[in-house]
């Protein structure tokens, strides 16, 4: 990620087994798997969001890790951001980028950084929260700078010299879920002051976490044969082009 003052890392350090870490990574296997190939170097980028890409990491020979936030690494990991990527033009044939760009200003500048660190034909694979409509503290809290649709997610790749293979919603089948939670957060005037360090995920009834998870199968099954109109959630796919 950025250095977001005031924001740390990922949640999923403390809650991995919460529902939507656990689905998230389930639909980006069905939904971009077979774009991430057998990459021989990777870099896993927001790698402090360990759950949701460890498949990633395991399609690739290697796998280089980097985060803003060093309790979210390894002692192998690498501590730095992703407007200044501390790494050699055309280094790695695949890098992972899942809820990060959000977090990145000028998002231009973290998508140059992106390309310039990727050989020619090499895979981006990434995910952002969609809809600007659905702003509220939470976007606040998280250090996020926008939203997205999956119009302006390709518009942005394209700009920046990728390819785009896919782009999809996920998160489709409790969508309506998302735009209760949505209109009960803006109905109550919740309010944010700025980022915080790690932001704290609803608690809900292990029953519930687990009833969520399932509905999410749903989502899986529909993926690996059709792309989503919609959901809370923007994945896609892109190579980089010479």
């Amino acid at each position: 990620m950025t250095a977001t003052p005031g924001h740390g890392g990922s949640a999923s350090i403390a809650t991995p087994d919460y529902w939507w870490y656990v689905a998230r990574s389930d639909l980006l296997e069905t939904a971009l798997g077979e774009h991430a190939g057998s990459p021989a170097l990777a870099l896993d980028l927001g790698s402090a969001d360990g759950p949701s890409a460890s498949w990633f990491r395991e399609a690739a020979v290697r796998t280089v890790s980097l985060d803003i936030d060093p309790r979210g690494l390894d002692a192998a990991g690498v501590c730095g951001s992703a407007l200044a990527l501390p790494f050699a033009d055309e280094t790695f044939d695949a890098v992972a980028a899942f809820d990060v760009l959000e977090h990145c200003a000028p998002e231009a500048d973290a998508l140059a950084e992106i390309r310039r660190v990727l050989r020619p034909g090499g895979r981006l694979l990434l995910s952002v929260p969609a809809y600007s409509w659905a702003w509220s503290d939470f976007d606040v809290a998280n250090g996020h700078h926008r939203r997205y649709t999956r119009r302006r997610t390709v518009a942005a790749l394209r700009r920046a010299g990728f390819a785009v293979e896919r782009a999809t919603y996920g998160f489709t089948t409790v969508f309506p879920l998302f735009v209760a939670e949505r209109l009960v957060r803006k109905v109550s005037r919740r309010g944010a002051r700025g980022p915080v360090d790690i932001v704290e995920v609803p608690r809900v009834p292990r029953a519930l976490n687990t009833a969520l998870t399932a509905m999410c199968r749903v989502d899986r099954g529909a993926l690996a044969r059709r792309d989503l109109p919609f959901g809370s959630s923007v994945f896609a796919a892109a190579t980089r082009r010479p």
